[in-house]
Protein backbone atom coordinates (compact mmCIF):
# COMPACT_ATOMS: atom_id res chain seq x y z
CA UNK A 1 0.00 0.00 0.00
CA UNK A 2 1.27 3.49 -0.96
CA UNK A 3 -0.88 6.69 0.83
CA UNK A 4 0.52 9.66 -0.43
CA UNK A 5 0.09 12.90 1.62
CA UNK A 6 -0.11 16.82 0.23
CA UNK A 7 1.29 19.07 2.69
CA UNK A 8 1.45 21.75 1.29
CA UNK A 9 -1.33 23.57 3.91
CA UNK A 10 0.09 21.50 7.00
CA UNK A 11 1.63 24.08 8.70
CA UNK A 12 -2.03 26.23 9.19
CA UNK A 13 -3.22 22.58 10.42
CA UNK A 14 -0.37 22.43 13.39
CA UNK A 15 -1.14 22.04 16.89
CA UNK A 16 0.60 24.96 19.06
CA UNK A 17 1.56 21.64 21.50
CA UNK A 18 3.47 20.18 19.45
CA UNK A 19 5.46 23.26 18.90
CA UNK A 20 5.64 24.22 22.60
CA UNK A 21 7.34 20.73 23.52
CA UNK A 22 9.85 21.02 20.71
CA UNK A 23 11.71 24.50 20.63
CA UNK A 24 11.64 27.33 23.37
CA UNK A 25 9.49 30.14 22.29
CA UNK A 26 6.17 32.18 22.60
CA UNK A 27 3.56 32.11 19.83
CA UNK A 28 0.94 34.85 20.55
CA UNK A 29 -0.51 34.07 17.01
CA UNK A 30 -0.46 31.70 13.98
CA UNK A 31 1.79 32.34 11.46
CA UNK A 32 0.45 33.58 7.98
CA UNK A 33 1.26 31.81 4.62
CA UNK A 34 4.78 33.15 3.30
CA UNK A 35 5.86 34.59 6.92
CA UNK A 36 9.72 33.53 6.56
CA UNK A 37 9.19 31.19 9.58
CA UNK A 38 6.56 28.95 8.01
CA UNK A 39 8.97 26.88 6.00
CA UNK A 40 10.81 26.05 9.73
CA UNK A 41 7.89 24.87 11.18
CA UNK A 42 6.77 23.02 7.97
CA UNK A 43 10.73 20.88 8.67
CA UNK A 44 10.11 20.91 12.15
CA UNK A 45 6.61 19.06 11.53
CA UNK A 46 8.04 16.65 8.99
CA UNK A 47 11.13 15.75 11.08
CA UNK A 48 8.39 14.64 13.61
CA UNK A 49 6.30 12.79 11.05
CA UNK A 50 9.79 11.29 10.00
CA UNK A 51 10.76 10.47 13.49
CA UNK A 52 7.28 8.69 14.27
CA UNK A 53 6.92 6.21 11.09
CA UNK A 54 10.93 5.57 11.74
CA UNK A 55 10.26 4.53 16.10
CA UNK A 56 6.57 2.57 14.37
CA UNK A 57 9.34 0.91 11.76
CA UNK A 58 11.81 -0.50 14.49
CA UNK A 59 8.99 -1.58 16.59
CA UNK A 60 7.25 -3.87 14.02
CA UNK A 61 4.40 -1.77 13.64
CA UNK A 62 4.38 -0.46 10.44
CA UNK A 63 6.05 -2.83 7.89
CA UNK A 64 7.56 -0.71 4.77
CA UNK A 65 8.51 -2.18 1.16
CA UNK A 66 11.73 -4.02 0.20
CA UNK A 67 13.54 -2.83 -3.22
CA UNK A 68 15.31 -5.90 -3.05
CA UNK A 69 15.97 -8.53 0.01
CA UNK A 70 19.50 -6.68 1.04
CA UNK A 71 17.81 -3.54 1.64
CA UNK A 72 16.21 -2.17 4.28
CA UNK A 73 12.52 -1.28 4.08
CA UNK A 74 11.30 1.70 2.85
CA UNK A 75 8.31 3.01 5.14
CA UNK A 76 8.35 6.57 3.66
CA UNK A 77 9.20 9.13 1.10
CA UNK A 78 9.29 12.86 1.95
CA UNK A 79 9.17 15.77 -0.54
CA UNK A 80 8.95 19.26 -1.12
CA UNK A 81 5.45 19.41 0.24
CA UNK A 82 4.41 15.66 -0.18
CA UNK A 83 5.04 12.79 1.88
CA UNK A 84 4.09 8.91 0.46
CA UNK A 85 4.22 6.40 3.30
CA UNK A 86 4.31 2.78 2.77
CA UNK A 87 2.82 -0.11 4.28
CA UNK A 88 1.23 -3.49 4.02
CA UNK A 89 -2.55 -3.76 3.64
CA UNK A 90 -4.18 -5.00 6.96
CA UNK A 91 -6.71 -3.62 9.47
CA UNK A 92 -3.82 -3.47 12.15
CA UNK A 93 -1.01 -1.79 9.68
CA UNK A 94 -3.78 0.87 8.62
CA UNK A 95 -5.11 1.97 11.87
CA UNK A 96 -1.26 2.32 13.01
CA UNK A 97 -0.92 4.34 10.05
CA UNK A 98 -4.05 6.33 11.76
CA UNK A 99 -2.72 6.60 14.72
CA UNK A 100 0.28 7.90 13.65
CA UNK A 101 -0.66 10.69 11.39
CA UNK A 102 -3.21 11.73 14.25
CA UNK A 103 -0.30 12.33 16.45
Amino acid sequence: MALKLDMIKAYDRVEWPFIKDGVSFNPSRGLRQGNPLSPYLFLFCGKGLSALMRLASQEKKVLGVKVCRSFPPITHLMFVDDCILFGDVSNRRITMLKDILRE
